[in-house]
């Protein structure tokens, strides 16, 4: 039987498959392969988040309280795809997928209705943006404002992890070159104005969805975060200033094993890459934090039900593999947005590893295991070299340029369709085990009428605001887009004056111009 990653797994791990030492770490010390705190779980879980929005912002609002009221520790928004997109609701490009993946954003107005009677001094909120991500970071600072919360107050992650779009999803605006510009000013401006804030969620997930090994999620993803630390230095920080709010983004499958040995393997890999590459001091700069969401992918719209279980195997991977936040899948997003029901089930999955498996009385408990341990330095080895090969291409972007992620990731998930097929990967419930007929489901569904109340609620707000001020705010962020100066405090000012999160993309795309990929294939 081989591994995800391609390594044979052997039916019996022995002392011989592990060097000698295993088990002398310690967690919470260098290079923190069993954590990065000594005591992990024992004295509290990791953040359950919930990833919701959906329609209107008030809709969201009204999910966000009752999952906040169900026990939920911090949200998790998912944004529509004309915001990750930086258009606006009325955009004709935006018709038809208003609401439909996330919540429609398009300017403080939306914001406010988003986190109404939510106290953004309590909560910790994670938003799944990425090309936009400054821009929403500043709306929400900007609403915490108007709370009487200050920056300093703030904490969450933006995902803002632009490199991982050119490889796997494509949500990207901007070329690599500007859009890592404006990464460096997030990081900048975060350490002077909401020093808690994580800057940037560098996230494998998404490659894993497109069919990335576990290697090859861990590789590129890291290879990615070294991109992001060099263009950081080379804007003047230093790494010790701006590594500790560094972030990642990993997905968790139903191969438990693999799973656990892959996050050990990504942290010790990264603390490693910040010690010896570039010479980071602070131990927090060497801690490989990450989120972990269970594994969409694999979910199926066939036996739904069973989903359930792959969630939960997911889930108790990311938790024995040392997760700091975790959002467990609804069963049913293989057919549709989660229902209220569904995803109460998904939240009260972790719940029930959280405070009914044992599993947080102790740290690291698969350590010491020889399959694990085995495990844990193949995928190292595997991801290692597959870094390596990034950059004998130069960088991650001369690599993201050339289609070199991309194209491992398209070969490893057209591997994947081909043994599902042939029934030599077993898919519970579709290519075995098949039921005779499927109970009918009736999924949430959104309101077609949330595009035309969205494109009135901007008609409205464009009449009522002082748009000779927008319009110079917008000439100024342009300016500032053509220079070195950091973007963001000009971009602050424009959305506060109720500019739009298009208005202020479309300001950058005059500037900066859009990425056009190139086929490697």
């Amino acid at each position: 039987m081989n591994a995800e990653s391609g390594f044979p797994i052997k039916p019996v791990y022995g002392p011989d498959d592990v060097p000698q030492g295993v088990g002398d770490e310690q967690p919470g010390q260098y290079p923190y392969t069993r954590g990065v705190y000594p005591t992990m779980y024992t004295k509290r879980p990791w953040t359950m988040r919930q990833y919701a929005g959906f329609g209107t912002a008030a809709e969201s609002n009204a999910r966000y309280h009752q999952l906040l009221a169900a026990g939920t520790m911090g949200l998790s928004v998912a944004f529509d795809l004309p915001t990750q997109m930086g258009y606006d609701s009325d955009d004709p490009i935006a018709h038809g997928e208003v609401g439909k993946v996330g919540v429609a954003i398009d300017s403080i107005d939306d914001m406010r209705l988003l986190f109404k009677d939510i106290p953004l001094d309590k909560v910790s909120t994670s938003m799944t943006i990425n090309a936009p991500g400054s821009v929403l970071l500043l709306l929400y600072q900007l609403v915490a404002e108007e709370q009487g919360v200050p920056g300093t107050a703030l904490q969450g992650t933006i995902q803002n992890d632009i490199l991982k779009e050119y490889i796997a999803r494509g949500t990207y605006i901007f070329p690599p070159k500007p859009s890592l510009r404006l990464v460096a000013d997030t990081f900048a401006y975060c350490k002077a104005e909401i020093p808690k804030w994580n800057t940037i969620s560098i996230s494998g997930y998404h490659m894993a969805e497109a069919g990335a090994t576990p290697a090859q999620e861990i590789a590129f993803t890291l290879a990615n975060g070294i991109e992001y630390v060099r263009a950081a230095i080379a804007a003047g920080l230093a790494v010790d200033d701006f590594a500790p709010r560094l972030s990642f983004f990993f997905v968790a499958r139903t191969t438990l094993l693999e799973e656990i040995a892959k996050f050990r393997a990504a942290r010790r890999m990264w603390a490693r890459i910040m010690r010896d590459e570039f010479g980071a001091k602070d131990p927090k700069s060497l801690m490989l934090r990450f989120h972990t969401q269970t594994a969409g992918v694999q979910l199926t719209a066939q036996q739904p039900e069973v989903n359930l279980i792959r969630v939960a195997i997911q889930a108790l991977g990311a938790v024995a593999g040392g997760t700091q936040s975790l959002h467990t899948n609804s069963y049913d997003e293989a057919i549709a947005l989660p229902t209220e029901k569904s995803a109460r089930l998904a939240l009260r999955t972790q719940q029930v590893l959280a405070y009914e498996s044992g599993l947080t009385g102790t740290v690291d408990p698969f350590a010491g295991s020889y399959a694990v341990e085995a495990l844990t330095d193949a995928v190292e080895q595997e991801a290692t070299a597959l870094i390596e090969r990034v950059f004998e291409l130069g960088s991650a972007v001369d690599a993201i340029e050339q289609g070199f992620q991309k194209g491992e990731i398209e070969k490893s998930a057209y591997q994947i369709a081909n043994e599902i097929d042939s029934g030599e990967r077993v898919v519970v419930g579709v290519n075995r085990f098949a039921a005779e007929s499927e109970e009918k489901y009736e999924p949430l569904r959104v309101d077609p009428a949330i595009e035309s109340a969205q494109v009135s609620r901007l008609a409205a707000l464009r009449a009522e605001r002082d748009n000779p001020a927008v319009q110079a705010a917008l000439a100024d962020l342009g300016k500032a887009a053509a220079g070195s100066v950091n973007v963001l405090p000009l971009m602050k000012e424009a959305l506060r004056l109720r500019a739009t999160v298009g208005e202020v993309c479309h300001t950058l795309r005059g500037v900066w111009g859009v990425h056009r990929p190139v086929e490697r294939f």
